[in-house]
């Protein structure tokens, strides 16, 4: 995988973590993430326009990837709201993020006839084990032995829901960005996930709801919004020069920044199971790294 790749995908993990952590504190979660769309509407106009002049996109084949990608990150944004709804952030996010590194290499080998060395399918185990190890090796008993466990529970159902998404649209998005550049791809996603949210925001919520969330909350969602553009667009960046298969699993260094993130700065507990699974992702993301 090439260094600048792996670069990207470090940096978009940092950004990622943070955005979300973000989106789980705020009162209305779905408002909130709507609002990320209509603010970067705004703010990211003026990037799209210039990148759109030094790249000029292929419309004539790019528009469906365009329209594809709307309609699943309408699905995206609202699944991922509802897990953090109902559900604690450290349940959701690594159930959401752990779903994509299993399922995507797959589908990537099997969709878009991708090939995967020995060593990355290696360390794409080792990143899988690493997640499993963090964060429900001590439940492991009891899902196996009540293996529904998991869907039982609405926030998780959520979470796998937009685990699944984020494979079909980290797929999707892969032969996207080869007819249009990732900012601007990202740019029109946004615009059309804000237009086609608008009336069901409107008809859910109200238009007191959205006037209240955006009083408490607009530096944060100004803030979350552009870390969305930042984190993904880095992703995007990476799949034009990387393999999905590979950049899906490598992006999952994030949780290892989550982790690290928790014990210094809300000072929790650091038992062995995260130090292990901890050095299971580094160990996979080097060997994913490593591979040509």
């Amino acid at each position: 995988m090439p260094g600048l790749a792996i670069a990207l995908v470090l940096i978009s993990s940092i950004s990622h973590g943070s955005w979300n952590f973000l989106l789980k504190r705020a009162r209305n979660q779905e408002i909130f993430i709507w609002l990320t769309t209509v603010t970067n509407s705004i703010f990211i106009l003026p990037a799209a326009i210039i990148f759109s002049i030094i790249d000029p996109a292929d419309l004539s084949s790019g528009w469906i990837f365009l329209l594809g990608t709307i309609l699943l990150h309408v699905l995206y944004f609202i699944s991922l709201a509802r897990a953090y709804k109902h559900s604690d952030l450290s349940a959701a996010y690594p159930t959401a993020r752990g779903t994509s590194p299993m399922l995507v290499p797959i589908v990537g080998v099997l969709v878009l006839g991708e090939s995967v060395s020995f060593i990355a399918a290696i360390g794409i185990g080792m990143v899988v084990i690493g997640i499993y190890t963090i964060y429900w090796w001590q439940n492991s008993g009891d899902i196996i032995k009540h293996p529904f466990t998991l869907v039982k529970n609405v926030g998780s159902r959520y979470a796998l829901l937009t685990g699944l998404i984020i494979t079909c649209y980290t797929i999707w998005d892969k032969q996207g960005v080869a007819y249009v550049h990732p900012i601007v791809y990202v740019y029109i996603m946004f615009v059309g996930v804000g237009i086609i949210l608008t009336p069901y925001m409107l008809r859910t919520h109200g238009a007191s709801a959205i006037k209240a969330e955006w009083a408490l909350s607009k530096k944060r969602i100004v803030t979350v919004g552009l870390l969305i553009v930042f984190s993904y667009g880095l992703v995007l960046s990476a799949m034009r020069i990387s393999q999905v298969s590979y950049v899906a699993p490598a992006r999952e260094i994030g949780i290892v920044v989550g982790v690290i993130l928790g014990i210094v700065i809300l000072k929790e507990p650091f038992p062995l199971r995260r130090l292990i699974g901890s050095s299971s992702i580094v160990l996979g993301i080097i060997a994913i790294a490593s591979a040509p």
